[in-house]
């Protein structure tokens, strides 16, 4: 596993309202069910998100958008080449609600081109 030179201060998940919902309620973030499968929670950095949500998320509505900070995360988030050999943050573990540092509703369309907001940066 490879770590970046440079650790952004956030990271973002795209999430179903009605998962989020639930984690909220439950305290934690277990993941989508492709996170499930594969062992860990997919996140994206701030410069890979667009092309996660274009890919992953064309056309759905009743999604949410939800920043985190990647350092209280420590040792659990780990960068791994995933997607054209690019390092993507996989957390490895439930994800403390409380972390959330901003999120927002996430209607996207078919061509899978959201607009987001200013807080992703």
């Amino acid at each position: 596993m490879v770590t970046p030179m440079r650790t952004p201060a956030y990271i973002y998940k795209v999430a179903s309202r009605e998962i989020y919902d639930a984690s909220l309620a439950a305290g934690n973030f277990t993941g989508q069910p492709i996170d499930l499968k594969d062992g860990f929670i997919h996140f994206s950095s701030a410069s890979q998100l667009g092309e996660t949500i274009r890919l992953y998320f064309a056309g759905l509505a009743g999604q949410v958008l939800f920043q985190v900070p990647a350092a209280p995360l420590g040792e659990a988030l780990k960068w791994e080449a995933s997607r054209g050999g690019d390092l993507f943050p996989h957390l490895f573990g439930p994800l403390p609600m409380s972390t959330v540092s901003n999120m927002t509703p996430l209607d996207v369309p078919a061509d899978g081109i959201a607009t987001l907001p200013e807080w992703v940066e």
